[in-house]
């Protein structure tokens, strides 16, 4: 039986390159929607969050949905003090390379659309994140590089559990 998807919401700061950005071809494809201000984020969303002091585990609640910020990275003092006024479940992601052709094998340096894929594929939601990444041509790498400790994740019990193996891919 398959589950039923999660929303996602993109805070888009119009701060990419338009030809490259992940998160405006989702939108496109109907598999997200951008939002272009910051309190028009979902109260209790996830936010990926790469300075939370929690990791993402199985155990989230994404009921309110997921929400990635497309923001360039010289910007991000100026907007997350904005987003401690928000309820919101702030979560880091943990340890996974990337598969897009900018940052291929880098730790960390995800795409929102790879983003998106790991935290569904965490919580749960496989084949919501299959499809997420089904819309570029290289999202299939970054599954196939990730397969390993994205299964035993989203087998995590709890965020120190993630953290633990975490460890073994640092």
């Amino acid at each position: 039986m398959k589950k039923k998807d999660v929303k996602l919401f993109i805070y888009h700061a119009g701060q990419c390159d338009p030809k490259k950005c992940t998160g405006k071809k989702m939108a496109r494809f109907g598999l997200a929607q951008l939002l272009e201000k910051i309190n028009r984020i979902p109260g209790g969303s996830i936010l990926l969050d790469p300075m939370a002091e929690k990791a993402l585990s199985p155990h989230d609640n994404a009921e309110k949905g997921i929400t990635v910020l497309d923001c360039s990275w010289e910007h991000v003092e100026e907007v997350f003090p904005q987003l401690i006024k928000l309820e919101l479940q702030h979560r880091a992601l943990p340890f996974l390379v990337a598969g897009n052709p900018v940052n291929f094998g880098r730790p960390f340096k995800l795409t929102s659309a790879e983003a998106f894929a790991a935290t569904l594929y965490i919580l749960g939601h496989k084949e919501q994140a299959q499809a997420v990444m089904s819309k570029f041509n290289w999202g299939h790498t970054f599954l196939e590089l990730n397969q390993e400790p994205l299964e035993e994740y989203s087998n995590a019990k709890d965020s120190k559990e993630i953290l633990r193996i975490q460890n073994d891919y640092i």
